[in-house]
């Protein structure tokens, strides 16, 4: 698959690296590529343009601040038909969401309906991203849009970083973004107690057991 990824900092550049080493046809797509720095240069650095107009999915790994701007200057018929994977959270210089009443994956949507928006991976690090094996136990990745086949090939991709069915879950439309990204407040107060950015929520279920009590 082509995939191209806008922005050139850590969380683009880990993910980029992993899905080259899946196999995938890889670009980082950057405003100002003659100025990026090379990264691992196992993948290219291109321009923004050129990264949505080669890719079958791209991704969103801009500040969130800044992500409806630039994905504007590309356009709306350069983005049509394709799948956006949205990784991205905005906060403000107070350290504040950027995004209250909707999130950022539903404000993309809105402004690009002909582009399916599917929102994930935003709730950890980027080495728990592409590593989810480092963890002692198994993590919840959550998976937030409103078209099924996008988040078909989403589910592929977070496949080939090391994500099972049973980690993957579905939380419905796009307008449940809002919790992936309001997650970011807990998810500082974690780093901060734990001295660890590098580690997972996962989502657990009653036992049979207790399930049959309840009913």
């Amino acid at each position: 698959m082509r995939i191209g990824i806008l922005g050139t900092g850590n969380v683009g550049r880990t993910l980029a690296d992993a899905w080259n080493a899946a196999g995938h046809e890889v670009v980082l797509g950057s405003r100002k590529p003659e100025e990026a720095e090379p990264g691992s240069g196992r993948v290219p650095i291109v321009s923004t343009e050129s990264a949505v107009a080669g890719a079958d999915v791209v991704v969103n790994a801009t500040p969130g601040t800044a992500s409806l701007a630039l994905l504007t200057s590309v356009g709306a018929p350069a983005l049509a038909g394709k799948v956006l994977l949205d990784v991205a959270v905005g906060f403000t210089a107070d350290g504040d969401l950027s995004h209250l009443g909707e999130s950022l994956g539903e404000e993309l949507q809105r402004s690009f309906p002909d582009t399916p928006v599917v929102k994930t991976l935003c709730t950890i690090d980027r080495l728990v991203m592409v590593d989810p094996g480092s963890l002692e136990g198994p993590g919840t990745v959550f998976l937030s849009g409103d078209d099924p086949a996008a988040k078909a090939t989403v589910r592929g991709l977070l496949h080939d970083l090391g994500w099972t069915d049973d980690t993957l879950l579905d939380l419905g439309g796009i307008a449940t973004a809002r919790g992936q990204e309001h997650f970011s407040l807990l998810f500082i107060g974690i780093a901060e107690g734990t001295g660890t950015y590098r580690f997972g929520l996962r989502v657990v279920m009653p036992t049979e057991e207790a399930a049959a009590e309840a009913h």
